[in-house]
């Protein structure tokens, strides 16, 4: 798969319909990379005229922020901002919920003005817009599946429903954790369980998570962020499930069962 850059557009004297802000899970993570190459394949079948930053994409800042070095933050944060605005980026989407946040409820304040969604939010649309073609009795169709609502897309932004209107374009049978949406648990990514030792207590966060997933018989665990993959990933390998239950991010479903 050739994806051209926002150089190669401007080179061309073209823009593109949209930049997709690939991050750094995306990029570097093997298992996250073929979530990128998922959604990636969705927009070409969609006819979709969209570029990357390649080289040029830096990390958000959003980890050195929660973190506390707020110095760190806001010079790669100017530094994404100058490439975007150089480029004369007006429409964006992310598969991560961390970027999503941030360039859209941070980056404001430094000058970055973007119409950014998240990539189930873009699905969505495409589905509902009949751009994205389905096959009948793909894979998924009535299987049960959980949905995990990531922090920074539920919460944090209240987007709640476009996901779930996805698993419902696969014929699937939904089921929801005993706590989600506004009340869902995170995973611990979020809360940067998945960079740093284990805090005294009885269980791991995702450990905790993944028992609520498995306790609806769910036969796949369905997850819109790169973070989130990989702990509840961890979680289902902890409780030696792996074998009966998968998870995947919502791009990886629809690309199975696409016409």
């Amino acid at each position: 798969m050739t994806v051209k850059t926002m150089a190669e557009f401007a080179a061309e004297d073209k823009t593109p319909e949209i930049l997709f802000w690939v991050g750094c899970a995306g990029s570097f993570d093997d298992r996250a990379q073929k979530v990128t190459r998922a959604f990636a394949q969705i927009l070409n079948a969609a006819g979709i005229e969209f570029a990357v930053l390649g080289d040029e994409e830096a990390c958000t800042g959003d980890p050195a922020r929660r973190a506390g070095n707020e110095f760190l933050y806001q010079m790669t944060a100017l530094q994404n901002i100058e490439v975007l605005n150089m480029y004369g980026v007006k429409k964006m989407v992310t598969a991560c919920p961390h970027c999503f946040n941030t360039i859209k409820n941070e980056y404001p304040a430094l000058g970055g003005h973007y119409d950014i969604v998240h990539h189930t939010q873009l699905l969505q649309e495409l589905i509902d817009a009949g751009r994205i073609k389905m096959t009948g009795g793909g894979e998924f169709k009535g299987k049960r599946i959980t949905y995990h609502d990531s922090c920074y897309l539920g919460r944090a932004n209240g987007i709640y429903e476009a996901p779930r209107e996805v698993l419902e374009s696969l014929d699937t049978q939904l089921v929801e954790m005993k706590r989600s949406k506004r009340n869902g648990l995170c995973c611990g990514a979020g809360g940067a369980q998945m960079w740093k030792e284990d805090e005294e207590g009885k269980k791991r966060i995702n450990v905790e998570r993944t028992e609520e997933a498995l306790a609806t018989g769910a036969e796949v665990i369905a997850v819109n962020c790169p973070f989130c993959l990989t702990m509840m990933t961890d979680g289902v390998t902890g409780k030696e499930k792996q074998e009966d239950v998968m998870v995947y991010d919502l791009s990886e479903m629809i690309v199975r069962q696409m016409a």
